[in-house]
């Protein structure tokens, strides 16, 4: 301010003038004494050998803890011996130094500081509650921790010791770093009684221990490692409380992991009806456990007038939890797809929900919600209900993760309705079918090896044979089905082309680049079932030149090697070859089969590959009879009365195929032989009356 003048500071202006500094008088240390030898003498009771080894036991976590040095270092840290500051410019001396005595002088002076500085951590330490069975049960644990290296019995006999040390005194060890790790391993290795009396002791403190640092891990263990008994007494101390511990740092993941993993079906609905506002946290609803329901559509229903107060404060919930960026929790996820169910296309509720997903512009908000159940009903359903702008933004936030999403139980529903409500064909098949099949018709070893073991996995190959299989129930799960039909309710107005239009242009795009797979990899595919059910579903649907994916498929059936002669004779080959040779699908709907376009004519290609090697007579009695059964029946075979009089030849061979094999006879109770029929080939049964019906 101007007009006042500071106070000249001597100190300082001696430090500006160049005079000589005073020199700061060092802080004696207290005394020590030999507290901490005697501590050491009584607590080692029995002579356990200190662990040299630091590896990973397991029991921390994955918490990088702090070390006891560290603490300890810092407790004495404003008691230490100040350093003296060393002048800018060297002391010159008229005598010779000693450069040796120097350093040994040094060293010997910093070893006693540091001696102690130790000494009076010690000290500390010791005047704490429980320090010495802390220091003991430390001892134990450090013994204990080191699995592999301890024999049964003896860590029998160190759990045992170790709880009579913690046994009520469990809440003094539990809210510090390092005596907390010691229950932990109790926990680890203790029977079902001990867990229990631990989690007795600790009863009405759970939510404590939830936000604290170290317990939450505790509380964790105590979880994984107890019964049903125990979980029933830490869950409903967190009723009442999700609002508020949903929004705390730590004991917000500890609750998310008890809805998600621990918790029974009635007390996730309990938990998760608390988002609806504050009176569903204090007021529970008498009688039957159903109306605990966490269904909001339930709640609206029963509650109409509710409706304004309850949507807001989910929303206000949600939105907090998204602008923190927490957005991993299985119940935030849940909550979303409760409050997404329950507003309209076209209102604001929607339009701010949608800003709301597209609001985070790392995209962490969607790639969480694409790997949950709900989360992934959210996605698909914000899709549907999005304008072609939102769509963009949805699909660009998962950009290099599509082959992740459908390796992914829930995943790779986002990638289903994407197929079936973005308009812009071209977008989807650039965003997509490059991450999931490759980017050429040609493939390289990487690639094909990649797409083969889509094929072959249980999630990805749905993503690939959708567009082609048509929701066929063979291999998409019902839940999906449902989900599915909300999809494509709410694409009726919000998609303006065609669905057949649509599914047409993307087969056109993905259809080159998985016939080039199957006819350079046709041998592998029909080794495994998958990859049998893949080429059945896609053929018949393809568009592009099948002949030489056909030509491919003929080559194996040729071949002589005793793998893919086994392989063919599996039901899942059965079912391809026969599927192949009628030239398209079962409709069970319409009971006909429904015809490819154009034919492929595989049934002439096979005929003419089984007459050449004689094994006409051989597929018709084996476990391929219904293909030689639906080469009898298929329209426009050319080979059929080339085939009906081969059979007439071997008629006695069909006869007793079949017959099946001679019965086994077995002795009843009563002593009398029972003989007990095996039963013939049924296909060859069809095949002999096909032949009968015909002369």
């Amino acid at each position: 301010m101007a007009g006042i003048k500071r106070k000249p500071n001597s100190s300082s202006s001696n430090q500006i003038g160049g005079t000589k500094k005073q020199k700061r008088e060092p802080v004696s240390l207290p005394k020590t004494n030999s507290t901490a030898a005697s501590l050491e003498t009584a607590t080692d009771s029995e002579p356990i050998v200190d662990s040299d080894t630091t590896e990973h036991s397991g029991d921390d976590d994955g918490v990088s803890w702090p070390s006891d040095n560290d603490e300890e270092m810092q407790e004495i840290e404003d008691e230490a011996e100040p350093i003296q500051p060393r002048d800018k410019k060297p002391t010159t001396s008229s005598k010779p130094t000693d450069a040796t005595t120097t350093t040994n002088g040094a060293g010997n002076s910093s070893k006693e500081a540091h001696a102690k500085q130790k000494a009076v951590a010690q000290e500390r330490k010791a005047t704490k509650p429980n320090a010495d069975s802390i220091a003991r049960s430390k001892k134990l644990w450090e013994r204990l921790r080191r699995k592999s290296h301890v024999p049964l019995e003896e860590r029998k006999r160190l759990v045992a010791e170790l709880f009579d040390i913690i046994t009520g005194h469990v809440k003094d060890f539990v809210l510090k770093h390092d005596s907390v790790r010691v229950v932990q391993t109790a926990i680890k290795y203790a029977n079902r009684d001990q867990r229990k009396l631990i989690a007795m002791e600790l009863k009405g403190e759970y939510r404590n221990l939830a936000g604290s640092r170290y317990a939450k891990f505790l509380l964790g263990k105590l979880l994984v490692h107890g019964d049903k008994e125990i979980r029933d007494t830490i869950v409903p101390e967190f009723y009442g409380h999700v609002r508020r511990l949903i929004r705390h740092p730590e004991a917000s993941w500890i609750l998310d992991d008890i809805y998600r993993g621990v918790a029974t079906t009635e007390q996730k609905h309990i938990l998760l009806r608390e988002w609806f506002g504050a009176e569903f946290a204090i007021f529970k609803p008498e009688g039957k456990s159903d109306k605990n329901t966490s269904i909001l559509g339930v709640v609206l229903a029963e509650n109409p007038e509710k409706r304004k107060p309850v949507m807001h404060a989910l929303h206000e919930l949600i939105n907090m939890l998204v602008q923190k960026k927490t957005t991993g929790f299985t119940m935030l996820h849940d909550a979303m797809h409760q409050y997404m169910l329950n507003i309209k296309r076209g209102t604001e509720e929607m339009t701010e929900f949608l800003e709301l997903l597209k609001s985070d512009e790392e995209g962490d908000l969607l790639k969480n919600l694409a790997f949950t159940q709900s989360g992934a009903a959210v996605v698909s359903t914000a899709l549907a209900h999005g304008n072609a702008k939102d769509r963009k933004v949805i699909l660009r936030a998962y950009k290099s993760l599509f082959s992740q999403l459908s390796y992914d139980e829930h995943g790779h529903q986002i990638i289903l309705a994407a197929y079936d409500v973005i308009d812009d064909t071209v977008l989807t098949s650039k965003s997509i079918f490059p991450e999931l099949v490759g980017k050429a018709a040609d493939l390289d070893e990487t690639q094909t090896q990649t797409l083969i073991a889509a094929v072959n996995h249980k999630f990805a190959r749905i993503a690939i044979l959708y567009l082609f299989a048509n929701r066929r129930e063979s291999f998409m799960p019902t839940m999906e089905q449902g989900l599915l039909d909300t999809i494509h309710s709410v694409r009726t107005d919000t998609s303006k082309k065609d669905p057949v239009t649509r599914r047409k242009e993307l087969i056109t795009h993905i259809s080159p680049t998985l016939l080039s797979l199957i006819a350079n990899n046709a041998e592998a595919l029909v080794k495994s079932s998958f990859g049998c059910q893949f080429i059945m579903e896609f053929l018949p649907s393809a568009i592009g030149d099948r002949d030489p994916a056909l030509k491919a498929i003929i080559a194996v059936i040729q071949s002589d090697s005793p793998e893919v002669m086994k392989a063919l004779k599996t039901p899942a080959a059965g079912r391809l070859l026969k599927t192949l040779v009628q030239g398209g699908h079962y409709d069970t709907k319409d009971r006909k089969v429904k015809l490819a376009e154009p034919a492929f004519g595989f049934h002439n290609m096979l005929f003419k590959t089984l007459e050449a090697k004689g094994q006409v007579v051989e597929w018709a009695t084996s476990d391929n009879s219904f293909v030689v059964v639906a080469l009898m029946e298929t329209q426009g075979f050319e080979g059929k009365a080339k085939l009906k009089e081969i059979l007439i030849k071997n008629i006695k061979r069909l006869e007793e195929a079949a017959k099946g094999p001679t019965p086994k006879v077995s002795m009843t109770e009563a002593g009398s032989k029972k003989e007990q029929s095996r039963g013939g080939n049924k296909g060859v049964q069809l095949l002999l009356k096909s032949i009968g019906d015909a002369s």
